[in-house]
């Protein structure tokens, strides 16, 4: 970000009453791959701000706007999130629209094994990060203003729907796998109508831990949140124990008992507990689902880096990951 937009930004911060006006550094946040985030620091305040990214965006994409709009509905719920500060359309400000939110001093894990835990801090990490899902899928959407936050019934249907035609506007070529499954889904969708709020993107890397207990004190990274089936949520987190420890994000292959991580069927049943969910036979459907809308993800990453709009560095080989990441959902699919 250029110099004058940061005295933009200085400006706008003390029109909201954020800050005195005082000189506003901008430090980027690394790891995102989708909307560009920044640590403000003022005058010893400091704060986040999360903007679109420039360049030829998908029509669905980057839904900031959605993103301010939940986590301020979830203030004073059982869902911990940062504090809502300011919401911007202006894009002469930083370049496209953002918002400003509370600085969250904490953990961010971003390896889903846990290294240098002991077992049962493993344990108790795993279980709270369960416990939050939980809390998430029994919030009274309407109560807390979201009942118009997305269509209830056919999740999956408008779901599987919404990431082929992103698949399909795509540039770059669709991985083998990524097109069965796009064939597939739609004739397999589960005959089941329960809405609730759902994350869309909730997992180890997008939660915040208590700088030293195994607690969650902040959810982030809500732009793909909408109302919709609770086990989209749950099996998207459950996609980590499919998918290698040496791909990306899981613990498939590692020795769960020894590190004290639960197996799946232990925190399905955890998560079952909690909230009463039974966990359905048709389970692999589910975990197809997410494997797919994934790979279509990556593949969205991979196909913005190659038009030059990518957020992150790594985001050209973040998108090679989509057919291995297809390959593990078709593979979910045809044990059905």
């Amino acid at each position: 970000m250029t110099g004058a937009a940061t005295d933009t930004l200085r400006e706008y911060l003390a029109t909201q009453g954020l800050t005195g006006g005082e000189a506003t550094t901008l430090t980027p946040l690394s790891g995102g791959q989708s909307n560009p985030t920044f640590v403000v620091d003022t005058a010893g305040k400091r704060m986040v701000l999360r903007k679109k990214p420039t360049g030829l965006l998908l029509a669905s994409a980057h839904a900031i706007d959605r993103e301010y709009r939940v986590m301020g509905a979830l203030q004073g719920t059982g869902v911990p999130v940062p504090r809502m500060l300011a919401y911007c359309e202006d894009a002469n400000i930083v370049g496209t629209p953002f918002y400003v939110m509370e600085f969250i001093e904490g953990r961010v894990l971003l390896d889903q094994s846990l290294p240098g835990m002991e077992p049962g801090e493993r344990l108790q990490t795993y279980r709270e990060m369960c416990r939050v899902l939980a809390a998430l899928h029994q919030v009274d959407f309407s109560s807390v203003g979201l009942q118009n936050f997305g269509r209830a019934g056919n999740y999956f249907q408008r779901q599987i729907t919404r990431w082929t035609r992103q698949c399909e506007g795509a540039t770059l070529p669709l991985p083998r796998a990524l097109q069965q499954l796009m064939k597939w889904l739609p004739d397999h969708i589960p005959q089941r109508d329960e809405t609730t709020l759902l994350h869309g993107d909730y997992r180890l890397d997008n939660l915040v831990f208590h700088p030293n207990e195994p607690r969650v004190i902040a959810v982030l990274d809500w732009e793909l949140s909408t109302l919709g089936d609770p086990l989209a949520d749950l099996s998207y987190q459950c996609m980590a124990w499919h998918i290698p420890a040496t791909l990306w994000r899981g613990v498939a292959g590692l020795d769960l008992g020894a590190l004290g991580i639960p197996s799946e069927a232990d925190y399905l049943r955890l998560y079952s507990e909690a909230t009463g969910q039974e966990i359905p036979e048709n389970w692999n459907f589910y975990l197809a689902f997410n494997l797919f809308r994934m790979a279509a993800i990556l593949h969205g990453i991979g196909d913005r880096a190659a038009a030059g709009n990518a957020t992150a560095a790594d985001a050209v080989e973040t998108g090679r990951k989509a057919g291995l990441i297809a390959d593990i959902g078709w593979d979910c699919a045809s044990r059905l």
